[in-house]
């Protein structure tokens, strides 16, 4: 462990304004190591659609305000804790990164981007898709991965837009859904969204179905740890992805 990860490491996360469920599930995660704490900005995010209002949300401008602010804490990592480039696309997210570097002087990364280098590591080539989107979105995320030669199998979706909503799909639900996906036998499943109360089921999951799962609100937390100078094996009871040395 690095010499800052032995102090008090602060993690800064961008926040969906309408996101209830990544800030205390990060707490969660987070709370058995000891001197790591994560730090949230938000900016507006209510539906997830194709539309341009909906798009416009993501707009740069206002994610490097938000990070801006961020900055003022001395945070050590800031992360994208969203899924919006799986429909936009995946240098959306990697423009972002650059911006916000330049602009905090603070290194960054997204849920996504670090999905997508866990799945490069581990040579995925059929991805299993876990999401509440409508299908239009959802459709545009099978497209996206398959820029990356990535075939993907995905359950119908739940065929929600509000982002309030998300964090009110019941877990028993979810669990039912990464179950029809694994029954496809992909290489890895991803639960793409940072609104979904899945996080907590992954490990138990990951043992019933023998398929690696990895949820987006752990892999802004994964990765953030990793940019910031901590172990993420220290993290216990959240799935393989925090065991794996890549």
């Amino acid at each position: 462990m690095s010499q800052t990860a032995r102090n008090h490491v602060r993690l800064g996360m961008l926040t969906p304004s309408s996101n209830t469920t990544l800030e205390p599930v990060t707490a969660a995660m987070l709370s058995g190591l000891d001197g790591v704490t994560a730090h949230f900005g938000r900016f507006r995010v209510t539906e997830i659609a194709l539309t341009g209002n909906a798009l416009a949300q993501f707009d740069d401008s206002a994610i490097l305000a938000a990070a801006e602010l961020l900055s003022h804490a001395k945070v050590h990592a800031i992360a994208w804790n969203g899924t919006s480039a799986g429909w936009i696309g995946f240098d959306s997210d990697e423009h972002l990164c650059h911006r916000i570097e330049a602009a905090t002087g603070i290194r960054a990364g997204t849920s996504m981007l670090a999905l997508n280098e866990v799945l490069a590591a581990t040579g995925v080539r059929r991805f299993g898709l876990v999401t509440p989107y409508i299908e239009p979105v959802q459709s545009r995320i099978v497209s996206n991965y398959a820029t990356l030669g990535i075939a993907c199998v995905a359950d119908p979706g739940l065929g929600i837009q509000d982002n309030y909503a998300f964090a009110q799909v019941p877990e028993e639900t979810l669990a039912a859904m990464i179950r029809s996906v694994a029954r496809q036998k992909p290489d890895a499943i991803g639960i793409i969204c940072t609104n979904l109360r899945a996080a907590a089921l992954v490990e138990d999951l990951e043992r019933e179905t023998g398929i690696p799962i990895y949820d987006t609100i752990a892999t802004a937390v994964w990765k953030s740890l990793r940019l910031a100078g901590v172990d993420p094996s220290a993290m216990k009871g959240w799935g393989r992805l925090f065991q794996m040395h890549l």
